[in-house]
């Protein structure tokens, strides 16, 4: 089987690996991914994509691309002449590309559709507090997200999981089920299953408006939030008009007044025994890692130990 493999992040990489691994019948004949370009700076280096890293290390030719609507790919993908094009964590593709192979293309999608259709499906599942998750494989149609599913696998979010280590688990889980979406094609097993509209909720892409901290929300959904958008790209407040990134916050277990009392409201903090508490709707978060603004990460403790201020009840907004 002729696959095309198409991906950039380091969540595709298990995947392009499971399927090299996968054995003879199955021969990756070219890898898709996005251009080199500066990963920490502007100013450093172009470094490849983590894909083409990988792709390269085991010796897969390796196709950089900026458009996937250039005729050129068009023409490129079907001189490869593709029996599967595989895709995960890409672009979206246009009918031109992924109507070119000949059992079809699927996509692999770190949830269980129809639920979390979208850019962020990872991070939306922890922020509205999901206790289960999943993968699912996917036969690509025009709509995005759309196509009728080929099998999904399910785990369990675990109570304090973040949304980078997650997508580590998943992107392993994700793997096995390329690999087994794969198997069902060639073996002509597949038995498509229409996505329930009735069902749907969406995962939209990450915003600077859609990560600012709430802190008018109860304890449970403001810790789901940091933890849902930890360690990328981080929920964050604002401290004396400065941002302050929020990387860990978890319920406090420490005895402090209800938020009714001494007439503090939601955002207030209080600095006990170099502890960071945050006053919230339902009552109060520790935060135990941040980072202000210029400033490198650090832990509460490092925070506490350097804070100083005139006010009686200083706040996050």
């Amino acid at each position: 089987m002729r696959i095309i493999f198409m991906g950039t992040p380091w969540f595709a990489v298990p995947s392009l690996r499971a399927i090299a691994g996968a054995g003879s019948g199955f021969e990756i004949v070219l890898v898709v991914t996005g251009k080199d370009k500066p990963r920490k700076s502007r100013r450093s280096e172009p470094e490849p994509t983590p894909v083409k890293r990988a792709a390269k290390e085991m010796g897969i030719p390796v196709l950089e691309i900026d458009d996937v609507r250039d005729p050129c790919f068009a023409g490129t993908v079907a001189r490869y002449s593709p029996d599967v094009i595989v895709v995960a964590a890409f672009r979206i593709l246009p009918p031109s590309i992924f109507e070119q192979a000949r059992f079809g293309s699927f996509n692999l999608h770190a949830s269980l559709l129809p639920r979390y259709r979208g850019a962020a499906p990872v991070n939306w599942t922890i922020i509205n507090g999901d206790k289960e998750t999943g993968v699912t494989t996917f036969f690509l149609q025009k709509t995005v997200d759309t196509g009728n599913i080929i099998l999904q696998e399910r785990t369990p979010v675990g109570p304090n999981e973040t949304a980078g280590e997650l997508a580590e688990r998943l992107s392993v889980i994700g793997a096995r089920a390329v690999v087994k979406t794969l198997k069902l094609i060639r073996d002509g097993k597949v038995e498509p299953l229409l996505q329930d509209e009735a069902e749907v909720t969406k995962a939209p892409k990450l915003t600077s408006e859609n990560t600012r901290i709430d802190w008018a929300e109860p304890v449970s959904a403001v810790c789901d939030f940091v933890r849902g958008l930890s360690p990328r790209p981080t929920a964050w407040t604002v401290f004396h008009h400065k941002k302050v990134k929020v990387y860990k916050a978890v319920p406090a277990d420490f005895r402090l007044p209800e938020p009714e009392e001494q007439g503090m409201v939601p955002g207030n903090f209080s600095v006990k025994g170099n502890r960071l508490f945050v006053m919230v709707l339902d009552g109060w978060v520790e935060i135990l890692s941040l980072q202000m603004e210029g400033k490198r990460k650090m832990d509460a403790v490092e925070f506490c130990c350097g804070f100083r201020c005139e006010e009686e009840y200083p706040s996050f907004s």
